[in-house]
């Protein structure tokens, strides 16, 4: 051991999870969180944990990744709601694909023919068998598709329970901590960060007893970490980190999602995930509902747009037009982290101790187990995990 912990560079899904796996097997562990941990992009998603559902035909080996996941899903789940003591809201309910016109649905066809080469356990329903499963759909619904295999979980239960599970077992997570560049020109990585703490309300401190053991200041507001290594889960924000390697650094953009969250007022209850040509509908049990979202090449334009609300409404209303007499709770904004062919990031770098996991795109949450597992294997024990093979920072 070198006597210097894993720092994690990211406090969404990927990075809580990595570290959770770490943390748990006895490695001193310190997660590095620009904002507060769960807030961004892993705080605004719907959870879906869904494979068959979003199969691609030129995406093969990231629904594979995407299945391989949520195969390790259950057993993940079972563990966290343990060590946390916290609820996930974890359902495995399933998913209905639906078509609203005969295109769509000739569209949906064709999708649903490929699953079935693939191997993907769904069924196709008439318009009348979709609405007999799910009595809110609309009238206007030509068919669908069912797909038994795809879950669901509450994405800010997850973040919540993760965070306690870290800190029950001794990891540090420090809040309102940027880091500005990663310098490997030493024995050791060394962690450089700017600290901010006018954004957090009184109360709240960036100062931590056990900081001497992790990290020495080197001026006003500012860091340096020592690290055996570093996992880089900083999504969006990865390429604004300096101090890569020359052709090393990751392309990375944000894509903007504007997602809304309503209260479902009896009797309006959806019983399944409900996707849509132009939105997607996620009960909770609580009796919350996710609707979403956009998708919009605005770089980090973080406002709350009429339009973005009526894209989504809109999309939504076609598929299940009874949300409209439902509660809205809020509307909020994230940054889904997009690499060039919107593929994830798994693997090391050039240099073998900064582990990169990031750009999961719009499937961070269903991978966030598989991501996890895969670098517990690859940090701890050096071994390769096939699973990722294809997922590595090199390939770009």
């Amino acid at each position: 051991m070198s006597g210097h912990p894993v720092v994690v560079v990211g406090g969404g899904v990927i990075g809580l999870s990595i570290a959770w796996r770490l943390v748990r097997r006895g490695q001193e562990v310190v997660v590095l969180e620009r904002d507060r941990v769960g807030k961004a992009a892993s705080r605004v998603a719907a959870g879906m944990l869904a494979a068959a559902a979003e199969v691609g035909f030129e995406e093969p080996e990231l629904y594979d990744l995407c299945r391989h996941s949520l195969s390790e899903w259950p057993a993940f789940a079972e563990a966290l709601e343990q060590e946390s003591g916290l609820a996930l809201d974890y359902r495995q309910f399933g998913t209905l694909v639906v078509a609203d016109d005969r295109d769509a649905a000739e569209a949906l066809r064709r999708g649903f023919r490929f699953q079935q080469e693939q191997g993907y356990p769904v069924e196709w329903l008439s318009g009348s068998e979709a609405i007999d499963r799910e009595p809110m759909l609309s009238p206007r619904i030509v068919g669908a598709v069912s797909v038994p295999e795809d879950h669901a979980v509450d994405n800010r239960a997850l973040l919540r329970a993760l965070e306690q599970a870290i800190r029950l077992a001794g990891g540090i997570i420090r809040e309102g901590v940027t880091v500005t560049d990663i310098r490997s020109d030493g024995p050791y990585p060394t962690v450089h960060t700017a600290l901010h703490t006018a954004e957090y309300p009184t109360g709240h401190s960036t100062e931590d007893p056990t900081m001497q053991s992790t990290g020495h200041p080197t001026g006003q507001g500012s860091e340096v970490f020592v690290a055996s290594q570093v996992v880089v889960a900083a999504g969006a924000w990865t390429s604004a980190i300096a101090g890569w390697p020359d052709g090393t650094k990751p392309a990375l953009r944000p894509v903007k999602g504007q997602i809304l969250e309503l209260r479902m007022r009896p009797p309006f209850q959806l019983q399944h995930v409900v996707r849509g040509p132009r939105a997607y509908l996620v009960p909770r049990s609580d009796g919350r509902l996710i609707v979403g979202a956009t998708s919009e090449e605005a770089g980090f334009d973080a406002r709350m747009t009429v339009g973005g609300v009526y894209e989504v409404m809109d999309g939504a209303w076609e598929i299940v037009p009874g949300i409209l007499d439902q509660d809205l709770l809020g509307v909020d904004v994230g940054f889904r982290p997009a690499s060039p062919d919107h593929q994830p990031l798994i693997g090391y770098t050039t240099n073998p101790r900064i582990f990169l996991a990031t750009g999961h795109y719009r499937h961070g949450i269903v991978l966030s187990v598989i991501t996890a597992l895969a670098a517990e294997r690859m940090l701890l024990e050096g071994i390769p995990d096939p699973r990722v093979a294809a997922f590595s920072p090199g390939r770009l």
